[in-house]
């Protein structure tokens, strides 16, 4: 692949200091499945593998001068977003995905970390309710993501039906979170479920594997896959991920999103 062909992949994620979650893990998914990572940093957060102390959201007019210097500089194929903040930051990302319709979007709803801190402010989640989810190619919650988006939801395949009703194309929810034997992660589009995918449950807990996901499946869509396809590869490439996961710090395990490289006998999934 040439210089010219390498697919870029707009990122706009929080930046995680312990570089097992956000910003850092959507750059090194991607440039795992052999693209371009063109980050854009919605938030500085304080937060460790254990927990976040804090954080606080980047202006919204620099993020969207940032986006802009990228779109007119250089061939953006997907973009990825992970932890949004704010209002304004959501209304930010709204301006720049309205001015370029024809980027397909990749959308990880992050509201809170994996100890139930906050990562959002007020009014966010209406936010991205109303300007988000319409604009969004495929979006990927977890059971709680996605209750949150739809409140009063009785069950999670519930509130991923209603997610489609926001005119946002594909919702993966995704299954970590819930209490089955297996995890499984179910695709839905065009009003129905299109296909489930089932994966052995892992023994630890681990700082990024929903960032991992995403950024995955943004990657693939860039390099030509369809949706079905990036969507059931970037599940097997994120499962080897956690397989391989390591303990740096003192809480959850970090991903090795390079495991093909470091662990010769695995192959990623593309």
């Amino acid at each position: 692949m040439n210089e010219s062909s390498l697919p870029v992949v707009m990122c706009f994620s929080g930046l995680d200091p312990s570089g097992g979650a956000g910003i850092q893990a959507d750059i090194e998914a991607v440039s795992s499945h052999g693209c371009m990572a063109a980050p854009i940093v919605t938030a500085a957060t304080v937060q460790d593998t254990r927990r976040v102390m804090s954080f606080l959201p980047m202006p919204a007019d620099l993020i969207i001068e940032q986006a802009r210097a990228i779109l007119e500089d250089m061939p953006v194929s997907v973009i990825k977003i992970g932890m949004v903040g704010s209002a304004e930051v959501a209304q930010a990302i709204h301006t720049i995905l309205t001015d370029y319709p024809d980027i397909k979007v990749v959308y990880d709803p992050v509201f809170s970390a994996e100890g139930n801190q906050s990562l959002s402010s007020s009014n966010l989640i209406d936010n991205v309710r109303e300007l988000l989810l319409p604009l969004t190619t495929v979006l990927t919650p977890n059971v709680f993501e996605a209750h949150a988006l739809v409140p009063g939801s009785d069950t999670a395949p519930a509130a991923a039906m209603a997610l489609l009703e926001t005119q946002c194309e594909f919702v993966l929810l995704t299954g970590t979170h819930a209490k089955t034997t297996d995890v499984v992660h179910t695709l839905y589009s065009n009003h129905r479920a299109l296909e489930q995918f089932h994966y052995q449950r892992l023994p630890h807990k681990y700082h990024g594997s929903g960032c991992t996901l995403a950024a995955s499946v943004a990657a693939l869509l860039a390099v030509g896959h369809e949706t079905l396809s990036a969507v059931h590869n970037a599940l097997d490439y994120t499962h080897k991920s956690l397989i391989h996961a390591r303990l740096i710090g003192m809480g959850q395990y970090h991903p090795d999103r390079f495991f093909w490289l470091h662990n010769p006998e695995a192959t990623k999934a593309s």
